[in-house]
């Protein structure tokens, strides 16, 4: 990457501690990309529907990434893809894969209630409409948090970790009914790919540990998050997503807020958005605010499990 000169360009609105990371190559996400699909092709059930059909979203997503990536490579500034396009791209495919797996009877449209036994609403197709949501605010909840060395990846690491977990109790028939979760057949195929996001992570972040040697670059936070977005659908575990992914969600709610504040009274919430250059600016150092989110994202997905036992 540093000799094809794919090197990152800082937004000149960031932090002035931020300066030192221009240059820095990009777009390691391809790297965590091929991995999963190599390890994907040698060692899993490509032919079973749930695992075709999250691959495809997730490098899907990646792809879309790869392609804002380049723009703002080419154009050495921080602008990649329309903000709409790429959002009218992430929606069709959401609706595609979702749409498919509805249709053939592989996905229930049924909507879970984390923490409560048998609560659950039919939402019929609109169903579609909420899980293509789910999936794509958690893969633009992941780009907004890809901001300081590490401090995507390991929120991503726990989240695959979790719901490898959660795959795999749900396509086991009496694991599931003892736990009282949904059974869905053939679901645990996806505990080896979520595996392969944990494996491809830790050997991305050997090198995106502070200070970064390579940032994973939209092709990464899109096709993770998406990923993310599309498993918690496919488990139905889309609301104990919102739990699981909680630094994803502040993070993306802090820039919702500051946008929306400064649109209607001209003045801003937070220092700076995402919630984590806020942070930075109040005077916490870059190491500090990295590993208290990574403790948040342990803690936060400890109590996700807990809700396996108080179902």
């Amino acid at each position: 990457m540093q000799q094809k000169q794919v090197k990152q360009n800082v937004r000149k609105d960031g932090p002035e501690t931020h300066y030192v990371k221009q240059g820095t190559p990009t777009m390691g996400g391809v790297l965590i990309m091929v991995s999963i699909l190599v390890s994907a092709l040698l060692w899993m059930d490509v032919t079973n529907v749930y695992m075709l059909s999250v691959l495809t979203l997730t490098l899907s997503f990646g792809l879309i990434g790869y392609f804002d990536d380049a723009l703002t490579i080419k154009h050495k500034s921080s602008k990649g893809l329309p903000g709409k396009l790429r959002l009218i791209l992430e929606f069709t495919i959401s609706f595609c894969v979702i749409g498919f797996l509805v249709h053939t009877g592989h996905l229930s449209t049924e909507l879970h209630i984390p923490f409560f036994k048998n609560v659950n609403f039919e939402l019929g197709y609109f169903y579609i409409l909420f899980g293509g949501i789910v999936t794509v605010g958690c893969a633009n909840a992941v780009n907004f948090t890809d901001g300081l060395d590490g401090l995507a990846i390991v929120p991503v690491i726990i989240c695959s970790g979790t719901f490898a977990l959660f795959a795999y109790i749900a396509g086991h028939y009496e694991i599931a009914d003892y736990l009282n979760i949904p059974h869905i057949a053939g679901a645990g195929a996806l505990t080896p790919l979520a595996v392969s996001i944990i494996a491809a992570g830790l050997g991305f972040l050997w090198y995106n540990a502070y200070p970064a040697q390579v940032f994973m670059g939209d092709v990464g936070s899109l096709g993770l998050g998406g990923f993310l977005g599309v498993m918690a659908v496919v488990t139905k575990n889309e609301l104990l997503l919102l739990v699981l992914g909680g630094v994803f969600v502040v993070e993306a709610l802090s820039v919702i807020t500051q946008v929306m504040s400064y649109k209607l009274t001209g003045k801003r919430v937070f220092k700076m958005a995402p919630i984590h250059h806020h942070f930075e600016l109040k005077g916490l150092v870059e190491n500090k605010i990295i590993v208290r989110f990574w403790i948040i994202s342990i803690l936060l997905a400890v109590l996700c499990l807990s809700t396996l036992k108080l179902r």
